[in-house]
């Protein structure tokens, strides 16, 4: 069967023939119908992610929406694949069953994949920022997707104003249209356009000098919600702006969600999906140009989902 995968650290992903996968310890194999890249997939095969990455060559894809033997439709996400073992960007792929997530929406494969890391982290820091009527959210990275999906996320709970800091001016032109109040270069000041004292609320995608730049703009009591490193894996505050603002830290991870977790945010956001509440741009690849999904995705393009 086909299969993509990293041979070496800090190299794009190959195509290629490997053998079919065999169930063992738990899991059984299941045949792929689409895969997302994320950022993650890129920390993992770049040697960036904190969690290590699979014994080389590996197969790359830490998600897919794949096809049970009874043909019903389930997201995978998590048991290593992707970062501790042989991920999903294959014709067929291990999964655990029960971290199989049904898909009982009418959407389509990329959408129902492209909602899934990306989707359930930025609803999951929107939740877990207690988003309400009276704040003021900045969200980093709003030129991604994930960062797309909080500026909807923070606008449909209600906040006061939602503004996206990024560096590609076109796709935050694409977070204005998507609700954004106001949007802003990452080296533009961050406290003025917020409005107020600042922002109440920084959802945080990126770490490093834009994380650090929000805290020193962000008002009293604000709360990062911080659940990415693309920027960087090191981030550094002053201490008198962490005491004398008496900032909330607040991390976010996927990889912390349990199984009924997992369905109850993918459920929700492929409701409103459905609805138009949540709207995601989606560019589709064949296996075949994992080349240039690999690319789209490092240039920090539309959703990028392979189908296979």
């Amino acid at each position: 069967m086909q299969a993509a995968r990293v041979h070496e650290l800090g190299a794009p992903p190959t195509l290629g023939d490997v053998p079919e996968p065999e169930g063992s310890d738990g899991r059984t194999a299941v045949r792929v119908r689409a895969v997302a890249l994320n950022p993650l997939d890129l920390s993992v095969a770049a040697g960036r992610f904190y969690g290590g990455h699979p014994p080389l060559p590996y197969v790359v894809g830490c998600e897919a929406v794949v096809e049970r033997e009874d043909g019903s439709r389930a997201w995978f996400f998590g048991d290593g694949a992707g970062v501790a073992r042989d991920g999903m960007l294959a014709e067929h792929a291990l999964v655990v069953e029960e971290r199989l997530v049904p898909i009982e929406e009418d959407v389509d494969d990329a959408t129902a994949v492209a909602l899934g890391i990306a989707g359930v982290v930025a609803w999951s820091a929107v939740e877990r920022g207690r988003i309400g009527p009276g704040d003021r959210v900045l969200v980093l990275g709003a030129s991604g997707t994930s960062g797309l999906i909080a500026v909807q996320g923070a606008k449909l709970r209600g906040a006061e104003r939602v503004v996206g800091a990024g560096r590609d001016p076109q796709r935050l032109e694409r977070a204005r249209e998507l609700g954004a109040d106001a949007v802003v270069s990452l080296d533009d000041e961050l406290r003025e356009v917020c409005g107020g004292d600042g922002p109440t609320v920084v959802i945080d995608p990126l770490w490093d000098g834009p994380v650090t730049a929000a805290a020193d703009a962000a008002a009293p009591h604000a709360r990062i919600v911080h659940y990415g490193q693309s920027a960087g894996p090191e981030a550094t505050f002053a201490s008198g702006t962490v005491r004398g603002k008496e900032l909330e830290l607040l991390g976010v991870s996927n990889f912390a969600r349990t199984r009924d977790e997992l369905t109850a945010l993918h459920g929700e956001l492929l409701r409103r999906a459905r609805s138009g509440d949540i709207r995601i741009d989606v560019e589709t690849f064949p296996l075949a140009e994992i080349d240039e999904a690999w690319r789209r995705q490092a240039s920090g393009a539309k959703s990028v989902v392979l189908v296979v």
